[in-house]
């Protein structure tokens, strides 16, 4: 079984971790997404891949500055993934991740009880001095939700997921 927003919010909230959430229409991609956010409190908007690596058949979830141009060659060597990385197929990101297309999000790491999928994360989204919230979906996509950057390593890890950390400029 897989669980949804209302299970997303009793583990927040179980983890006495501080959210607030932006509801809007349903959104695919984030440039769709970014007209509803423009009055949210200072933060990181995230944007999210679901991949499979080309050898190993590994998954990861990346999390990532919404305007960050991810190249996936790089990524891929960057993590030591093998043969590279190519978009995983939806039916896995169902089964994986409880979530579909439009829905991945480093809140979906609650349904990956297994840690069957390799999680990383921008750099950016551990700045604190920068960012005094981090965005994510909470596993739809009629709405935005922000926590803490402190509070989005707290629920990763509490989902048995550390997060890769990767500084993308590099």
């Amino acid at each position: 079984m897989t669980g949804g927003r209302k299970e997303l919010m009793e583990f927040l909230e179980k983890l006495e971790i501080k959210s607030h959430t932006v509801e809007h229409p349903a959104v695919f991609t984030v440039e769709a997404m970014m007209p509803y956010l423009k009055d949210i409190p200072n933060g990181i908007v995230s944007k999210n891949l679901f991949l499979k690596d080309k050898k190993k058949k590994g998954l990861w979830l990346v999390s990532c500055s919404a305007n960050r141009e991810v190249k996936l060659n790089d990524l891929a060597k960057k993590v030591g993934a093998s043969g590279g990385f190519r978009f995983a197929d939806e039916a896995i990101m169902v089964e994986k991740l409880g979530v579909g297309q439009g829905c991945a999000t480093g809140f979906s790491l609650l349904n990956d009880r297994n840690q069957d999928v390799k999680f990383i994360l921008d750099a950016e989204f551990t700045d604190y001095s920068k960012h005094d919230w981090v965005y994510f979906h909470p596993m739809e996509n009629t709405a935005t939700t922000g926590v803490s950057p402190e509070d989005f390593i707290k629920f990763a890890k509490a989902t048995g997921h550390d997060p890769i950390v990767v500084n993308f400029d590099e």
